[in-house]
C-alpha cells in the first residue's frame, strides 16, 4: 500500500471512530451476547444497523443474505457469522469498473450539492488531483449565486495550477458554462469541472438552471463524457440521503462525493445512499488538504469502519 493510501486509511479509520462506536460496538455486543442465531439475534442486529444510518433497504439486503449464508454454511455460533456480515456490507458498496472513465476521456463534470457541504473545496481538490494525473483541467465558476464562491474557487484554481472561467456575482450560470465549454474546446482541455449553485429550497429555479446548463453542454459539446456528481455532508446522515434524492430529481446523478467523514457518527449513511439510490459513492473526504479527498474504496472503508487491519497491497 502506498504511503499516501496508508496515510488516508489511518485518517479514515480515525475519522470513523464515532461511527464505529455507534455501529460496531453494538454489533460486537450482539455477537458476544447471543448464544444462538435466532430471530432475536437478527432483530437486534437490524436495529443497530438502522440506528447506525445504514438504512432500512441496505439493512434488509445485508441481513437477508446473512440468513442464507448461515443456513447454507450450517453456522451455529453468532461470532462465526461476523465475517459474512462484513463481506456483505462491502458487497453493498462496490463502485464498479467504469466509475472513473471520465478521468480518461474528454469530459464535463457538473458538481452539485447544497451550500455548506464543501462543494467548492471539492471542485478544487478534484482539479488538483486530475492535474496531478497529467490531465488538462479547466474550472467553471457557475455558482454565481453565492458571492464568495468565485473567490474561493479562484484560490483553489491557483493552488491547483489550473485555469478558471468565472463571472461576476449574479450572472447567469448557464452563460458561464457556455463560455467555459467553448474555452475547454478551444484550449483542448481534458476535463471541465463546473461548480454549480446549491439551493434546494428553491427547487424549481435550480431545476430550470440545471436543464439550461445541460442543454448548453449537449449542444456545444455533444461528444463529451458527462458526469453529474452530488456532494453530500457525511455528518448530516439521513438528511444527506434526502438531498441526494432531491438532486436526483433535477439531474441524472452518476456518483456521490461524501465529505466531512472525519468525526461523524453517521458514516453508515455511505452504505444507505448507495443501496437506496443505486448511485455509487465515488469519492470520500476526511479533511481539508488535497490528499484528504480520495476515490472511494469499499473494502478500505468497511475495514476502517470495523477496525480491520488492511493488508499491504502491492
Amino acid at each position: 500500500m502506498s504511503e499516501e493510501k496508508k496515510g488516508f486509511f489511518g485518517r479514515l479509520r480515525e475519522g470513523l471512530t464515532k461511527t464505529r462506536n455507534n455501529i460496531v460496538h453494538g454489533i460486537d455486543s450482539v455477537f458476544g451476547g447471543f448464544s444462538n442465531i435466532d430471530d432475536d439475534f437478527y432483530e437486534e442486529l437490524e436495529e443497530i444497523l438502522i440506528m447506525g444510518d445504514i438504512g432500512v433497504k441496505a439493512t434488509e439486503e445485508i441481513l437477508d443474505k446473512l440468513r442464507d449464508q448461515v443456513r447454507e454454511n450450517h453456522i451455529k455460533e453468532p461470532a462465526d457469522c461476523k465475517e459474512f456480515l462484513i463481506r456483505n456490507i462491502k458487497e453493498q458498496m462496490q463502485v464498479g469498473e467504469t466509475a472513473y472513465e471520465f478521468e480518461k476521456e474528454q469530459s464535463v463534470v457538473l458538481v452539485i450539492g447544497v451550500n455548506g457541504v464543501g462543494k467548492t473545496t471539492t471542485v478544487g481538490k478534484l482539479a488538483g488531483q486530475l492535474k496531478g494525473q497529467g490531465r488538462k483541467v479547466l474550472i467553471a465558476a457557475a455558482d454565481t449565486f453565492r458571492a464568495a464562491a468565485g473567490e474561493q474557487l479562484s484560490e483553489w484554481a491557483n493552488r491547483a495550477g489550473v485555469d478558471m472561467i468565472g463571472a461576476s456575482a449574479g450572472s447567469d450560470p448557464a452563460s458561464v458554462v457556455f463560455d467555459a465549454v467553448n474555452a475547454a474546446k478551444a484550449r483542448n482541455a481534458d476535463v471541465l469541472l463546473c461548480d454549480t449553485a446549491g439551493r434546494l429550497h428553491n427547487k424549481k429555479n435550480l431545476m430550470e438552471e440545471l436543464k439550461k446548463i445541460n442543454r448548453i453542454i449537449e449542444r456545444e459539446f455533444p461528444n463529451a463524457h458527462r458526469e453529474n456528481l452530488v456532494v453530500l455532508d457525511g455528518t448530516t446522515g439521513q438528511n444527506a440521503l434526502q438531498q441526494a434524492r432531491e438532486f436526483g430529481e433535477v439531474a441524472d446523478l452518476t456518483g456521490i462525493i461524501l465529505t466531512k467523514m472525519d468525526g461523524t457518527a453517521k458514516g453508515g449513511i455511505a452504505v444507505a445512499i448507495q443501496s437506496e439510490l443505486q448511485i455509487p459513492v465515488k469519492y470520500i473526504g476526511v479533511g481539508e488538504s488535497l490528499e484528504d479527498l480520495q476515490k472511494f474504496d469499499a473494502d478500505q472503508f468497511v475495514d476502517a469502519l470495523f477496525d480491520v487491519a488492511q493488508e499491504e497491497s502491492v
